[in-house]
């Protein structure tokens, strides 16, 4: 085979033990991850917002924007929960470009994953002990969650894993919600089957051991948009694609059923300042309908320090290198008018 070995990779328990987690780091996290469950469960009625950059590609800058996400969740604490986007794997449609700091711990510089599950874990405990707030990922690669999974509060499936059964079969494992995207597509019964796998148990082979899960509880739909087959974006985030999945998943009578809508990607069509108002648009379908404020619970919007997005060359600090965010300000201006209508 044409494998060329270059580095080999850690153990989770020995990255685990180079890099713990503090028992009062420890029980910070096992409050917030209550809280989110609590909002699953129907005995927390504030409302869900996973935001931050689209990857998390400088330490220094992540660490700088959850700090001002933590002050603000100081001001809207009554009405909103914020969980902070600390995406360490960047999923790439043509395989090509920068893949996130799990890869490239340093974007200027070759990959090396070894030191990039070292530099991530270190990223997320370092944003936990600095702010409070406990982070999501994104699950691509299924094999590498027990480097992360005693950190985060929240985690992901893509539209382009959220068919694979091993992303369907170790979600089943987690503790915390994971968020089953549409896929680009747009087809829901595929994600509606993911969710259906991830809730129920399991037995598999993960990280060579035979595993049996538990299944969990906490799997949910993420609306993200679709694409045609011609390139178009298609928008999902309407009053009718709500309802039309809160339908389907009474049909289904699945656990905790929770939409979260994604107000970036081919919703947005990658017009990354209309966040705000589809934001608010979702917000308005879900006041107009019991049974959406009921499923709808949160959304997932891309934001960072500085708006829009850089090539690698123009070193901007807190300004996107993959797809374009919104800056701070629209940021700020945005959650302060979802926790009015929340």
């Amino acid at each position: 085979m044409s494998y060329e070995p270059l580095h080999e990779i850690p153990l989770p328990d020995e990255i685990r033990a180079a890099i713990p987690l503090s028992p009062d780091l420890a029980a910070i996290k096992k409050e917030r991850d209550r809280i989110i469950r609590d909002i699953f469960e129907r005995r927390d009625d504030r409302f869900l917002i996973i935001i931050g950059p689209c990857s998390a590609d400088n330490e220094d800058a992540v660490c700088e924007y959850i700090a001002r996400l933590a002050g603000l969740q100081d001001r809207v604490r009554d009405r909103l929960v914020l969980i902070p986007r600390i995406y360490t794997n960047k999923p790439r449609t043509t395989g090509t470009g920068y893949k996130g700091m799990m890869h490239q711990p340093d974007p200027h510089k070759e990959p090396n994953i070894a030191a990039g599950i070292t530099a991530i874990r270190a990223m997320h405990i370092r944003a936990l002990r600095e702010t409070g707030l406990s982070a999501a990922d994104e699950m691509l690669y299924p094999g590498n969650s027990p480097y992360l999974e005693d950190l985060l509060s929240y985690n992901a499936v893509g539209a382009r894993s959220v068919e694979n059964q091993q992303h369907r079969l170790t979600a089943s494992a987690l503790d915390v919600p994971v968020g089953m995207k549409n896929p680009t597509s747009g087809d829901l019964p595929v994600m509606f089957n993911a969710i259906y796998a991830a809730q129920h148990s399991h037995v598999f082979v993960h990280n060579r051991w035979e595993v049996r899960t538990t299944g969990n509880p906490w799997a949910h739909a993420i609306l993200r948009g679709a694409v045609d087959p011609y390139g178009n974006c298609i928008p999902n985030y309407h009053y009718e694609d709500l309802m039309r999945t809160a339908l389907e998943y009474q049909k289904r009578g699945l656990d905790n059923p929770v939409i979260i809508v994604d107000t970036n990607h081919a919703n947005s069509n990658k017009h990354f300042l209309q966040q705000p108002r589809i934001a608010m648009e979702v917000m308005r379908s879900r006041a107009s309908d019991s049974l959406l404020k009921d499923y709808v619970r949160g959304l997932m919007i891309e934001s960072y320090l500085v708006e829009g997005t850089q090539s690698l060359n123009e070193n901007v600090f807190g300004k996107s290198i993959t797809d374009p965010c919104l800056g701070w300000q629209d940021t700020e201006r945005c959650l302060l008018q979802l926790a009015e209508v929340a």
